[in-house]
């Protein structure tokens, strides 16, 4: 311990205060900078000294605390040349220090890099060949252009070098030369050295130069570098038996890239490969497996050894299920694949793929999944039991997939479906909840595959309506009781009963609801006209989803001209659904089982889905089938379980789909003004195609929608059989009244100067902001106070916080000549990059003209992003009020505000900030009002008018939000829209 106050006392006391004594000198001043200097010079310093120290072992013992200082994140590159002098030694350890150094630094200090390569030129004639491999394998990790040149020599003697082991290091440095100079590597002849160690006599040589070659040709998959022959394949198979671990998995992956020229080929390599399976580790299993599933197309299947192949390939796949959970899942991920591809490998193992209690959730579920894709007429009896035993398991996921794999067994086994039934039955009666909402799931897919088999189950359905509370159980029962309305005697109650919070319920919920009740008045139309009425009148007035949207109008139309033609569209005869629905695709199956042991087998994607930057990724699959019965294949094979020709046609991978979006053929750009297209993009538009003026009108065709685009608007009658809505019929559809599309417009402030002539070579550049019927614009004002004409306008937006940028080009269409002035309405739109500013309204822009290209800055107000459809339903915003936790609320003051709460109400809703509700509270106007950004942000407001003066009232704001970084803003749109 310091005493800075003080000299330290003398001896330690009996409290053992201080633990050294202090000796000073008679007449010695003593003062505090003592303790700021030091006689060390600091630890580089006394690590340079060590470095270049006579002695072998405090050398050694130097380049030790390097190495650990670096390990550590010290920078200790000022040693470089220090280090580099330890190189000259014939101690192995102290050289292997030294060269671990030298690639970490070489790549900062390149210049000094150059020193050591005498040294490594000379090491590499070295006669302990353990130096001349450590030798070449460093200098191939030192990505230093300026190196490279001088190892091509050195590389060159290595590659032939008597032993083995610097022969095998050497082919790995060809990959890694590649990798930093390719042309120089191709120009210097090392690839086609690569090739003849294929032909080495020691089998880890042979290992790595197919490594190197594998590695090179992957980066490059036009070059033919590996051109496998028979006779090259024979020196492979040679060499797998006396390989390491590593080296069999090399050697089995470009194996499974050959392509046998026939099937007796196949056989061949098949017979030699299956020792492999044997194999301790797990990793040289599946590189077998890979090869044998590969191999296995080629095979005829009247073979008798394509059956013995079979029954060979079951046990090393149980054997891998015995290891750790986490291997256990990545053979399970793999086992799914092999199991979609060929079923009958592994048709008698269904009991090592039971759950055991102590296996973790990520286990379970894969073997459930298996379970199922195994499940048969044969074993259903043991699946079944083993399913309704999981589904009592305490764990939720589990139970619900267990649940779920009773109903697919119903769905995959047609013999087991009765059985599958009540067993969901007995499930159901146990009462707990998660349980019976997801057998309501299955029970719906069930009557989809057997139709008028099953229904005498709907009452027990029934029974338990009032305890779903999950959106797919809800939207299943709803589907249920709709599709079977006519053998429910109280449907319309049942349904009624959904429709009292139509509003609270999920998507999903609602746009079932609105088809079932639409079926239930086709099957009574009598009984049902009101309710049909209520939910039509719900779905397309006081809903602000337009998928619900377009499905009432659709519906409504339908019901209102052509009755039968409703009946012939909802009340269709259903395609049965699938076997099974989870399959994985044919053709990417195939992919994936060219991928086995590697990580797309683990997600089953194929690696271009998620190696970003993969150059030339090759698209593997399987060879095509060859032999004479494969034209006849058995349903066996088709993974799908039905026959091949069935089988869905080629979906193109995650990578052509891309492919054929970028190159569709999307016509010419539609001619027409701007503003009309920037309009469209920002949402107040009439989605039935007929402008908002042809909605106000009575004639039945409407009006085109768009010139030019070919589409007519649809009949705007009301159904003939239905009568009005229960609102003030169809001109309201869009709550005109209530601001919807509200034609007057938000508050536009008065233009300001954003860019003076001074700063800008002359141009001066005015302007605001302004959102009128949806459309958000930038109003500029452009003068030339220079003396020279400006032309060729354009401008362009950074990232901002809401994505605003232009949406059509800055169209000036004359020059602009000195002292003219121009004005001009940039339409914008939220569909930008995006980038959170501070402060959140900071816009920075761009303007180029002939002249140069000017910066500036400006706010823009938040109320032009208040969105038209911002209204919320009273029971929404007392429950998202409630939703959003209370230090998300803040509070506000506007002050000296002019306006009775009629009047506050109207000016705000001008600018869409929507007033939901209205009470008085002791004298005091309380409006709760909503409002939504472009962005899909809600905003709800309190506000408390308080009488002030005669003329003058103050105003209390509180905002609440789930972004509440927004309301400081949001708080200054009211301030500025009731102030002005």
């Amino acid at each position: 311990m310091l005493f800075l106050n003080g000299p330290c006392p003398g001896k330690t006391d009996h409290r053992g205060s201080c633990q050294r004594e202090t000796h000073y000198k008679p007449g010695t001043k003593m003062t505090d900078s003592k303790y700021f200097t030091t006689t060390k010079k600091g630890e580089i310093f006394e690590l340079k000294a060590e470095l270049n120290s006579d002695k072998k072992e405090k050398k050694k013992e130097a380049v030790k605390k390097v190495i650990a200082s670096m390990t550590v994140g010290k920078d200790v590159s000022a040693l470089f040349p220090d280090v580099v002098n330890c190189m000259q030694t014939d101690n192995l350890e102290l050289k292997k220090l030294v060269y671990l150094y030298l690639m970490n630094y070489a790549k900062s200090q390149p210049d000094m890099a150059i020193m050591a390569v005498n040294t490594f030129v000379k090491d590499c004639e070295d006669p302990n060949p353990l130096i001349r491999a450590l030798a070449v394998r460093t200098m191939g990790c030192i990505r230093v252009d300026k190196i490279t040149e001088y190892l091509c020599e050195p590389l060159r003697k290595c590659l032939k070098d008597e032993d083995p082991y610097v022969r095998k290091t050497a082919a790995v440095c060809v990959a890694k030369l590649h990798d930093i100079n390719a042309q120089l590597v191709e120009d210097q002849g090392f690839l086609d050295t690569l090739k003849d160690l294929i032909s080495d006599s020691n089998p880890m040589v042979v290992a790595n130069a197919v490594a190197a070659l594998s590695e090179i040709a992957e980066s490059h998959p036009s070059s033919n570098l590996l051109d496998l022959n028979p006779q090259s394949i024979n020196k492979l198979l040679t060499a797998l038996n006396e390989c390491t671990e590593w080296g069999q998995i090399f050697i089995l992956d470009c194996l499974a890239n050959y392509m046998p020229k026939d099937d007796r080929e196949a056989q061949s390599i098949c017979e030699r490969v299956t020792p492999r399976l044997s194999h301790a580790n797990s990793a040289v299993v599946l590189s077998a497996v890979k090869v044998l599933m590969k191999f296995m197309e080629m095979l005829s299947k009247d073979l008798d050894y394509y059956g013995t192949l079979l029954k060979k390939l079951a046990p090393p796949l149980v054997t891998l299920l015995s290891a750790e959970p986490e291997l256990q899942y990545v053979a399970l991920r793999n086992i799914n694949l092999i199991v979609q591809k060929r079923p009958e490998i592994l048709k008698h193992e269904m009991k090592v793929f039971f759950v055991k209690y102590n296996d973790p959730i990520y286990v379970k579920l894969e073997k459930l999944d298996i379970m199922i894709r195994l499940a048969s007429q044969a074993n259903i009896a043991q699946v079944l039991a083993e399913l309704k035993e999981y589904a009592t398991e305490v764990d939720v996921d589990f139970v619900r997939k267990a649940v779920r794999a009773i109903g697919r067994c119903a769905i995959k086994v047609e013999q087991s479906a009765e059985r599958c039934v009540s067993t969901l039955l007995d499930l159901i009666q146990t009462k707990v909840n998660y349980v019976v909402q997801e057998a309501i799931v299955v029970i719906k897919d069930i009557f989809r595959k057997y139709p008028n088999k099953y229904e005498s189950v709907i009452a027990t359905l029934c029974e338990n309506l009032d305890s779903l509370d999950e959106p797919e159980a809800r939207a299943a029962m709803i589907w249920i009781v709709g599709e079977y309305a006519e053998r429910i005697d109280n449907a319309d109650e049942l349904l009624e009963s959904f429709l009292e919070g139509f509003h609270d319920e999920s998507t999903q919920v609602q746009l079932q609801l609105l088809t079932a009740i639409v079926k239930l008045f086709l099957k009574k139309p009598t009984e049902t006209q009101e309710l049909v009425q209520q939910v039509l009148s719900l779905a397309t007035q006081d809903s602000d989803n337009p998928d619900l949207r377009d499905r009432g109008y659709i519906y409504w139309r339908l019901l209102s001209t052509d009755p039968v033609a409703a009946k012939e569209v909802v009340l269709a005869e259903k395609p049965l659904i699938s076997e099974e629905t989870d399959l994985i695709e044919p053709t990417l199956l195939d992919e994936l089982i060219c991928y086995i042991g590697t990580l797309a087998s683990v997600y089953h994607k194929p690696p271009s889905a998620f190696v970003e930057g993969s150059r030339g990724i090759v698209h593997k699959s399987l060879p095509p089938r060859t032999g004479s019965s494969e034209s006849a294949e058995s349903p066996d094979a088709a993974p799908s379980g039905a026959p091949p020709s069935e089988q869905p046609a080629v979906i193109p991978t995650q990578g052509d789909l891309l492919g054929d979006l970028l190159n569709l053929d999307l016509g010419p750009p539609v001619s027409g003004p701007p503003v009309a297209t920037s309009s469209v993009q920002m949402g107040a538009v009439d989605l039935l195609g007929g402008g908002l003026d042809s909605l106000l009108r009575s004639d039945v065709g409407g009006s085109p929608a768009m010139s030019g685009t070919g589409f007519t608007a649809p009949s705007t009658v009301m159904p003939a059989n239905l009568g009005p809505p229960p609102s003030s019929g169809l001109g309201d559809l869009f709550d005109l009244a209530g601001g919807v599309g509200t034609l007057s417009g938000s508050h536009v402030a008065p233009k300001t100067v954003w860019l003076p002539a001074m700063k800008a070579k002359g141009l001066e550049i005015s302007g605001t902001f302004s959102r009128q019927v949806g459309a958000i614009s930038m109003d500029l004002l452009l003068t030339n106070k220079a003396l020279q004409v400006m032309s060729d306008f354009a401008i362009q937006f950074n990232r901002n916080s809401f994505g605003l940028a232009p949406a059509a080009p800055l169209q000036i269409h004359a020059p602009l000549a000195p002292n003219q002035t121009v004005e001009i309405s940039l339409p914008l739109n939220t569909v930008g990059s995006v980038m959170k500013m501070d402060p959140l309204n900071n816009l920075q822009v761009a303007v180029k003209n002939n002249i140069d290209v000017f910066y500036f800055s400006t706010l823009y107000p938040l109320h032009i992003l208040f969105v038209e459809d911002g209204k919320m339903e009273r029971q929404m915003f007392l429950a998202t009020w409630k939703d959003i936790p209370n230090e998300n609320e803040a509070q506000f003051h506007i002050k000296d505000c002019p306006l009775s709460a009629d009047a506050v109400s109207s000016k705000l809703q001008g600018s869409n900030i929507f007033t939901v509700a209205k009470r008085n509270v002791e004298g005091q106007d309380m409006l709760y009002q909503s409002l939504k950004l472009t962005n899909g942000i809600w905003v709800l407001a309190e506000l408390r008018i308080q009488p002030g003066s005669p003329s003058f009232a103050d105003l209390e704001l509180s905002l609440k939000c789930r972004a509440p970084e927004v309301s400081q803003y949001v708080y200054q749109a009211y301030e500025t829209i009731l102030k002005n």
